[in-house]
């Protein structure tokens, strides 16, 4: 950040929309905040702006209370540096720093070095990939001690401390106060069932809930996803660790309200990371729509979805598994396989939720399914071996279908795999990867919008909607009334 002034007019504006973009550290007070927070606003001369929150924390300021750092929204990636920052920060959530593998272990994945990794990380998020995990896990804790009634030493498992010495210790090097200190100012107003707890989760509007959710519904896995008028419930199993979510919208807050199975406690992070992604939490809805209007063919689109998102996947597997049995078959013929794919390979689960039975079919076990048992189905040939091929690529490791996973390198080796083709790879890289530049080219839709043109006159027609081609897809299905897979 180097033009300070432009930053404290915004920060004096309260612009919701730099909201995540950059926290402001008060030397006055040794506190940081979110752009848009309520308190008076500081002198000039007493402002530090910082990257993120975690680069804030690295020069001792504090969190603050009111406004609370940990539920800033992200920002998008659009740029390779930050799309792999970004993709370490995935993977330092789903655990690959927490399972005693280490940093070398995280760079092998990459066929980087570990000093490479430092070095992406610092540059982008201006902190060690060490100090990123740190602040994201005291962040977490703050989240649960403001926002739940579990236990601190709950607390401090849950969000990735190995001993409650270890969790007061960080506390008290990085904040200068106990756990406790933050509990007795949370001022928690959700109310969650037995048997679980509720986080927030917030995002910038506007956002397109009602369309969101329209479109879980018609693609839902029986047995696994739950919705409703107003909610999206599911099963989960991360790991060996399984139990249940159910998520509702709560627009005067800006937030969605996750309420989460205790029995998920040891994964609270990867959790709350896959929920992002699915609901596209992290999106810039001003800074996309001010790039689509400049296209008058989308101006009717972004008129009558403002906030749409680009639905992402809680589990790739399951996305990749969903896309390809919805190739060239209609949503509802898709939802049909779907559903019988999960009752044969889904194992039984039990949940408080109406309407969820069964945990997501794993890839280890579909890679060891033999070619009959998914053709009795009603799976045709060619999608069954796509599907067996797909499951031992995922199994094996060699296939990441995560977000931030090279787009161009993730979908060269899908298209290498049996019933695969150009449009999945892509649809695959838009929801799965959560790549915004997205563009199956070759879609009905899209290629009628574009006046019929085809290949690289598609590509180049293209060119304006750069770098938000996967919402300017999903605007043109919604203004076609298309259904996709």
């Amino acid at each position: 950040m180097t033009n300070d002034a432009a930053l404290f007019q915004a920060y004096a504006a309260r612009d919701r929309r730099f909201d995540g973009v950059f926290f402001v550290g008060v030397t006055s007070t040794g506190i940081y905040c979110r752009p848009v927070c309520t308190a008076r606003t500081p002198k000039p001369a007493h402002c530090r702006f910082f990257r993120s929150a975690a680069e804030a924390e690295r020069e001792r300021f504090r969190p603050c209370l009111r406004c609370r750092p940990e539920l800033a929204p992200g920002n998008a990636p659009v740029d390779d540096a930050h799309r792999v920052a970004s993709l370490i920060a995935y993977r330092i959530d789903e655990g690959l720093l927490d399972d005693g593998a280490g940093l070398e272990h995280v760079a092998e994945q990459f066929g980087w070095s570990s000093r490479q990794i430092r070095r992406v990380v610092r540059k982008e998020l201006g902190v060690s990939p060490m100090e990123l995990v740190l602040t994201r896990r005291l962040l977490l804790a703050k989240q649960l001690l403001t926002e739940t009634d579990l236990p601190i030493t709950e607390v401090a498992f849950a969000s990735g401390f190995a001993s409650l010495r270890r969790f007061n210790d960080a506390f008290s090097g990085r904040y200068g106060m106990p756990p406790s200190r933050f509990r007795k100012a949370a001022e928690r107003g959700m109310s969650a069932a037995a048997g679980s707890f509720t986080l927030q989760l917030s995002y910038r509007p506007p956002f397109d809930w009602s369309g969101l959710l329209e479109f879980l519904r018609r693609r839902a896995l029986a047995g696994v996803e739950s919705l409703t008028e107003n909610a999206y419930a599911r099963t989960v199993r991360l790991g060996t660790v399984t139990g249940w979510i159910r998520v509702r919208n709560l627009p005067e807050r800006r937030v969605l309200a996750v309420e989460i199975s205790h029995s998920l406690m040891p994964v609270v992070p990867p959790l709350l990371g896959r929920l992002r992604n699915l609901f596209d939490l992290s999106a810039r809805p001003d800074l996309i729509a001010e790039s689509l209007s400049r296209d008058p063919l989308l101006e009717a689109a972004l008129v009558r979805r403002p906030g749409l998102r680009v639905p992402g996947a809680f589990d790739g597997f399951e996305l990749a598994v969903r896309a390809v049995l919805g190739q060239q078959v209609t949503v509802k013929a898709a939802t049909t396989l779907a559903a019988r794919f999960v009752e044969r390979f889904g194992e039984k689960v039990e949940a408080p939720e109406p309407g969820l039975s069964r945990l997501t079919p794993e890839a280890s076990r579909v890679a060891r399914a033999s070619l009959d048992q998914i053709a009795q189905l009603g799976i045709i040939e060619s999608r069954a071996r796509g599907i067996i091929a797909l499951a031992g690529e995922i199994a094996s490791g060699r296939l990441r279908l995560e977000p931030g996973a090279d787009p161009a390198a993730t979908m060269e080796r899908l298209r290498q795999l049996p019933g695969i083709g150009a449009w999945t790879a892509q649809y695959i890289a838009m929801r799965a990867l959560r790549w915004p530049d997205a563009f199956p080219r070759e879609d009905v839709v899209v290629r009628a919008a574009l006046g019929g043109v085809t290949g690289a006159r598609a590509e180049a027609a293209s060119q304006a909607w750069r770098p938000w081609r996967s919402y300017a897809t999903m605007h043109l299905w919604q203004l076609g009334g298309a259904e996709r897979v």
